[in-house]
């Protein structure tokens, strides 16, 4: 157990300090909130089930039976939500004897940064595990052989790219292809894309240039001129890969974070050593249901 005793801050115990500095840097804007969609829960976990719908209708033929097809239960997801905290301890001395009293009150709001921090950090690793961490299909989220019903399907290249206009291009016409588990075709459309902070650059000029990004050709930016990644890209400071990008999909039930109990700062003192505490909790879970949701390559070729 830590305790933030006197030697911890030995120059808060004296006047004439000007300015402590590495704790008032600015904040990163919450960027999970951007991306992912907020669901209350009252439970200890979410479960998402699939439904298989039906398959394509077949002849008739003249005086027989008409098919029948089967409206099946597909897989099932299941987000278990976990607490997330943190604390600090202080004695009662270093209180007493620190001549800097805005210094021990921003302790309290330096604990939900790192709550914040944290809650950046796991919804991101949905990106940055999601070709090796499976879910609910018993694949990884990002995949060439999600198991349907109509065979395995694929939310990745097959041959994974490097982000550029082609790559890019290549990734929408897949999304133009999905289907449900049956097989029947479903219109998906790009969302956004998602990239690391290394390819923020490059992901500006493939959505805004209006001819094609990097050549001497007229030829128009055919992705600018559809429309079709509606709302331009997040330049995710969070994801680890240099090279990895992703698009997030207009699909409804995709990527959620089921809020179970919103963070909560709570403090105490303990009776016989007289240390103060403090502490952050949070629970909740984060998941994407349907793998059709996201699209993603890891960038090497």
């Amino acid at each position: 157990m830590t305790v933030i005793t006197r030697s911890a801050h030995p120059s808060a115990l004296w006047p004439g300090v000007k300015a402590f500095f590495g704790k008032t840097y600015k904040e990163i804007p919450m960027q999970c909130d951007m991306i992912f969609k907020e669901e209350s829960s009252d439970k200890a976990y979410e479960e998402v089930v699939e439904s298989t719908t039906f398959g394509y209708a077949s002849v008739k033929k003249e005086g027989q039976s008409i098919t029948y097809d089967s409206d099946s239960e597909g897989y099932k997801n299941r987000a278990t939500h976990a607490v997330y905290g943190l604390g600090a301890i202080v004695t009662r001395e270093e209180k007493e004897d620190n001549q800097y009293e805005a210094k021990g009150k921003r302790r309290a709001g330096n604990l939900a940064y790192s709550m914040r921090q944290t809650k950046e950090v796991v919804h991101a690793g949905i990106f940055n595990t999601g070709f090796s961490t499976t879910y609910g299909d018993g694949a990884a989220l990002f995949s060439t052989a999600h198991p349907t019903l109509a065979g395995n399907k694929a939310n990745k290249l097959a041959v994974d790219a490097e982000l550029s206009e082609a790559a890019l291009e290549d990734a929408q016409i897949e999304l133009f292809l999905f289907t449900n588990s049956r097989g029947l075709r479903i219109n998906v459309s790009p969302k956004r894309l998602i990239v690391p902070p290394q390819l923020s650059f490059v992901a500006k000029r493939l959505l805004s240039s209006d001819k094609q990004p990097g050549t001497a050709n007229n030829d128009i930016n055919a992705t600018k001129a559809m429309g079709l990644i509606s709302e331009d890209f997040v330049n995710y400071r969070y994801l680890t890969s240099p090279t990895a990008w992703f698009l997030q999909t207009d699909v409804p039930e995709g990527l959620v974070r089921y809020q179970r109990r919103a963070m909560e700062l709570q403090q105490d003192n303990d009776f016989d050593t007289e240390n103060a505490k403090m502490k952050a909790t949070e629970r909740y879970s984060v998941t994407c249901n349907d793998w059709r949701a996201v699209w993603g390559s890891d960038g090497a070729a």
